[in-house]
């Protein structure tokens, strides 16, 4: 026979049976708050029993939402296969970590092609457009502080700003195609007549007729 802890005994020896009482009672508490870990064939409520001891929501769109990453479909699956809100914000942690470069570089991609649309649309077209800058690019480092022009250049915006600059500053300088002729009163009115200025406006074909006026009566 094992021998009764002293806990449990009275001074005389014999058995403390409020003591003995008040220990099994705590021990019931105990066990009353303790979870089993579920098996394949634990049920239902065993099973969200364990989950809301270790963490699991109790609903999916419980879980935090990461700007990011926020779908429901993904919270959802998170909830399916248990993990707690302590494992999700650490997946999206790595999450952001590995993709964020490849998340940065698909949208300065995306920028740039956007720019590359608006450009072609204020130039009138894409051949139209290189034209332009290159000019632009003799302009602008003929006039402005590279730190400046860099800046400018940096959005289709300030792109546009320093060609609007250059048409200010000096009418006289065209696109290769579009270069300063010496053209007379009635070769200017000629090509007004062409349907590229009075129908379809074609910037650069206008702003040729208009700095020929200009180099004929300035």
């Amino acid at each position: 026979m094992e021998k009764i802890p002293e806990k449990f005994l009275n001074e005389d020896g014999t058995i403390n049976t409020q003591s003995l009482l008040k220990s099994y009672s705590e021990l019931e508490k105990k066990i009353g708050t303790m979870v089993s870990i579920p098996s394949d064939d634990s049920d239902d409520i065993t099973r969200a029993k364990f989950n809301r001891a270790i963490g699991v929501p109790e609903k999916a769109d419980e879980y935090p939402i990461n700007p990011m990453f926020d779908d429901e479909d993904l919270r959802n699956k998170f909830f399916e296969i248990g993990l707690t809100k302590s494992q999700v914000e650490k997946i999206y942690k790595i999450a952001e970590d590995y993709l964020s470069p490849i998340i940065s570089d698909l949208f300065n991609v995306q920028n740039e092609t956007n720019a590359i649309i608006e450009l072609k649309n204020f130039f009138g077209d894409e051949e139209k457009m290189k034209e332009a800058m290159i000019a632009i690019k003799s302009f602008g480092e003929k006039y402005l502080p590279k730190d400046a022009f860099d800046a400018l250049c940096a959005t289709p915006q300030g792109i546009q700003s320093i060609y609007k600059m250059m048409q200010s500053m000096e009418p006289s300088v065209e696109t290769e195609k579009t270069s300063s002729e010496n053209l007379t009163d009635n070769e200017l009115r000629r090509m007004m007549q062409d349907p590229k200025y009075w129908r379809e406006q074609d910037p650069e074909y206008v702003r040729k007729i208009e700095n020929g006026f200009k180099k004929l009566y300035s």
